[in-house]
Parts: structure tokens; C-alpha cells; sequence
């Protein structure tokens, strides 16, 4: 093998591929093979074929103890060399553009893919081999640089896609359980997570190789990164995922917001997931004013929606239809910070917010009351920045609240009296507030219930509004 000439691949008829090469030597081998797969001639005639069947001869010839020997820079050095290899391996296998695909363009990508995944195979047995033999930890230098692109590899060509095949699956799966089996990881959470407490697991490295491909300009290049994304996302719960929050919103956030249904849907997927795994919500509303950095408002028209607008808007989404109790309470318990942040903006989500408050009112919780303290929490915040938004909807809050307190006074559940007493006092405040925002309207609309009412909570509540609403002080009889 000639190799001083870095234009030319290295033929597998050359005796070097079948004899014992010197790590220097091996190192510019595969280098000669990375230059023929992405290097200007690449596109022509057969290059890329001919590197890719020595690259499976030469990894064929190799010994693992020479793919992984040495210390220091000469190791690092044909380990990156190897995971630039990977990565242009991962990147001829993937698919193009949504608007130059085709019937014929998937099938090429599905054979190249199963093409790339063999190669994949050969390289993680020697690493498999490596680790069985005497050359000791070195094989996990090599396994770092690899892991990253061999794993979106894998993700891209397992899921049923356009671009994928029966047999294009197969050998991509096939490459996931070897890569697992390899990194002695149980589970894909577990590689992307680390499988043990001291460990970073591998999700950071692989955010990493996704970002360049999950901006603006460029997320459409590929169609595979969104669901590559999109599934390692899926992969990663509590408490792990609140770590990567920062890097794993932006890009949730641009892809729900894209103009197609289908990628609109997959990124509120993602945000669901988000929203339900970072162990505290509360995060984003910190990360909102480094995204939102270059919005500024002129005075003229409008303010433009923020994120926090985007996030709020999907939890209501969310939080309506919602009927199981953990999700609610996950939902009603983050809920008044975002009313805090946007302040007089959350005029905007008046509409919704009042369904989502006026039915969870509606809804026992259970023995602790923690979505209705934090819906009746959100009322308040509500009513003091939205007030002259508040007393047209008099009427429909004023129901509501009442319904809860007669609920509230007469529920024989085994609720502590603390926890009723506690709500009791919060919707009593929010009468308050009530009739604050309305001029004084509450007071006379509640002014006849004492006379009619034989529950004494009930008209120990009502008196409050009325003394406080007159100025008199409350003495609680």
C-alpha cells in the first residue's frame, strides 16, 4: 500500500491489508479511507464503493490489540481517527431531503445502510474482541469515539421509515444490540443515561452530534434527525433529564414550530415529555429569558409570543382534557409560576386559563387537595395581573367558587380538616379578590345567602367577604 499519496485508496489486493501493519501506518490507512469517503472525489464514479469494501477488508486484517494499542496521543489519535470514520459512515448512510426523495432514492439509502451497518458489526467484534484480551482499557478510548455516530446510525435505519427496508432494520438493530452488549449497558436509557451512579452515560456526546443538524438552517437537511431526536428524548425520564434541559428544549421548541402537522405534533411530543420528565418545570422559565434574548419590543403593534407563551399554551393544552390525578397535579403545581412570569401577557391565555380553572375547581384530588390549592393559587395570581380583564367574567368565577366552598363544607371524605380549612380560606381570598376586581359587585350578589344558608362554613365565609369588602376588620365567628 502506497502511502504517501492521500488521493488515492488503498487497494484490497495489496498485501498490506493481509499482513501486520505499524500503528503509524495502520492510522494513515484508515485516514486514506476517511479522505476517499469524504473527500472532493468521493462522488466520483465507484470511490466510495471500492473505500468501503477495503474499509470491511482492512478491519477484516486488522487485530484488535493494533486497532487499540499504544497510550496517550497515538491512541487518541487512531481512536478519533476511527470515529471520524464512523461519522462519515453514518452520514453516507443517511437519507436526503424530504423534496429529493423518492421511491428509488429510499431504496439506495436502505442498501447502504445495511452496507454501513456490516461494516458497523465488524468494527464493534473487535471492540467486543478487545475486551476479552490483554490490551487492556485502551478499548474504551476507542468505544468513546465511536458510540456517537454508530448509535444515530442505528436510531435512523431501526425505526420504520420511508427510507428504510426489512433488512435495512434488521442489520441497524442488529448494530443497536452489539453497541449495548459492547458498552455493557442493559437498555438504550441505560447507555444514553449511564448505567451506574458515577456514571454521565453517553446522551450529552450524542446531543453533540445531533446539534449542528437541529438548527434553524439546517434540521431539514436530513429527515432522520427530528425522529432521532425525537426517540433518544423518549429515552431519557427523571431525574436525568433535567441536566440536558438546556439543550433539549431549543430544540423541541423549533420543531413544534415548524409549519407541518406532522412535525408540529412531534414536537409537542417532545415538550410533553419534557414537561412530565425535568424533575423542576420551574427551570424553563430561567432558561426563557436566554432563548428570548434577541426579542425586544418596539412599542408598535403587538408583543411578540415568547416561549413562555409557547410552554403555557401547551400545558393548557394539556391540562384540559387531562383526567388522571398525577398528571393534573403535575400540571396545576407549575402552573402559577408562568402566571407570574408573563404577568399582564397572560391576557392572552384568559380564555383557556378559566376552563382549565373552573374545571379542576369541579374535581376532588384526593386526600391532600394539591391541584385545587394550586388552580385557586393560580385564580389570585390571575386576578391581580389580569384585573381589568376580571369582571366580565364575574359571573362564571363567582359559580365556581362557591361551588367549592359548599363542596368543601359538606365533603365527608377522609380529607384533614387542615387541608379543608386551608381551602376554605383560599377560595374565601379569591371572593375577596373577586369583588376587588368588580367593584364591589360580589358583596351585593352574596348578600342574601347568609339569610338562606344553613351552613354555618358556608356563611362564615360569605361574612368574611362582606366585612373585608366593608372595610371591617374579621373577628372568624
Amino acid at each position: 500500500m502506497e502511502l504517501d499519496n492521500a488521493q488515492e485508496t488503498p487497494s484490497r489486493e495489496d498485501p498490506s491489508l493481509c499482513g501486520e501493519l505499524s500503528p503509524h501506518v495502520l492510522e494513515q490507512a484508515f485516514s486514506k479511507i476517511l479522505h476517499c469517503l469524504t473527500g472532493p472525489e468521493a462522488r466520483r464514479g465507484n470511490s466510495r464503493d471500492v473505500a468501503l469494501k477495503d474499509l470491511g477488508d482492512l478491519i477484516e486484517a486488522t487485530e484488535c490489540d493494533q486497532l487499540f494499542e499504544g497510550s496517550g496521543a497515538h491512541l487518541r489519535g487512531m481512536s478519533e481517527t476511527l470515529g471520524l470514520v464512523a461519522k462519515a459512515l453514518e452520514q453516507y448512510a443517511a437519507p436526503p431531503k424530504e423534496e429529493e426523495a423518492g421511491g428509488a432514492r429510499h431504496s439506495e439509502v436502505a442498501e447502504k445502510a445495511a452496507t454501513v451497518g456490516l461494516l458497523f458489526l465488524k468494527l464493534l467484534g473487535k471492540v467486543e474482541t478487545a475486551k476479552n484480551s490483554l490490551v487492556g482499557p485502551a478499548w474504551r478510548t476507542g468505544l468513546h469515539y465511536l458510540s456517537g455516530p454508530v448509535y444515530i446510525f442505528a436510531v435512523t435505519h431501526s425505526l420504520e421509515q420511508p427510507w428504510t427496508t426489512l433488512r435495512s432494520r434488521e442489520v441497524a438493530r442488529e448494530v443497536l444490540t452489539l453497541l449495548l452488549q459492547v458498552t455493557e449497558c442493559g437498555s438504550v436509557a441505560g447507555f444514553l443515561r449511564g448505567e451506574k451512579e458515577d456514571e454521565k452515560g453517553r446522551l450529552s456526546v450524542i446531543l453533540g452530534l445531533l446539534k449542528p443538524n437541529l438548527n434553524k438552517e439546517s434540521w431539514k437537511n436530513n429527515p432522520a434527525i427530528k425522529h432521532v431526536f425525537s426517540w433518544t428524548l423518549q429515552q431519557v425520564t427523571r431525574p436525568w433529564l433535567s441536566q440536558h434541559l438546556e439543550r433539549v428544549l431549543p430544540a423541541s421548541l423549533l420543531i413544534s414550530d415548524d409549519y407541518q402537522t406532522e412535525n408540529k405534533i412531534l414536537g409537542v411530543h417532545c415538550l410533553h415529555h419534557i414537561v412530565l420528565n425535568v424533575a423542576v418545570l420551574l427551570c424553563l422559565l430561567d432558561l426563557f429569558p436566554i432563548l428570548e434574548k434577541t426579542v425586544h419590543w418596539k412599542g408598535d403593534g403587538a408583543r411578540p409570543t415568547t416561549h413562555c407563551d409557547e410552554v403555557l399554551q401547551l400545558i393548557l393544552t394539556h391540562m384540559e382534557p387531562e383526567h388522571r390525578l398525577l398528571l393534573r397535579r403535575t400540571y396545576a403545581r407549575n402552573l402559577p409560576a408562568f402566571v407570574k412570569r408573563l404577568g399582564i401577557l397572560t391576557v392572552r391565555h384568559l380564555k383557556r386559563l378559566e376552563r382549565v380553572i373552573i374545571g379542576y375547581l369541579e374535581v376532588y384530588d384526593g386526600p391532600e387537595e394539591e391541584a385545587r390549592l394550586k388552580i385557586l393559587e393560580t385564580l389570585k395570581l390571575l386576578m391581580q395581573h389580569t384585573w381589568p380583564r376580571i369582571s366580565c367574567r364575574l359571573v362564571v368565577l363567582l359559580k365556581a367558587l362557591l361551588k367549592l366552598i359548599c363542596d368543601v363544607a359538606r365533603d365527608p371524605s377522609l380529607t384533614p380538616q387542615s387541608v379543608k380549612s386551608t381551602l376554605l380560606q383560599e377560595a374565601t381570598d379569591c371572593l375577596i379578590l373577586l369583588d376587588c376586581c368588580s367593584q364591589g359587585r360580589v358583596k351585593g350578589l352574596l348578600a342574601k345567602i347568609p339569610q338562606s344558608c344553613e351552613d354555618s362554613k358556608v356563611v362564615n365565609c360569605i361574612r368574611k367577604v362582606q366585612q373585608i369588602s366593608e372595610g371591617a376588620p374579621y373577628d372568624g365567628t
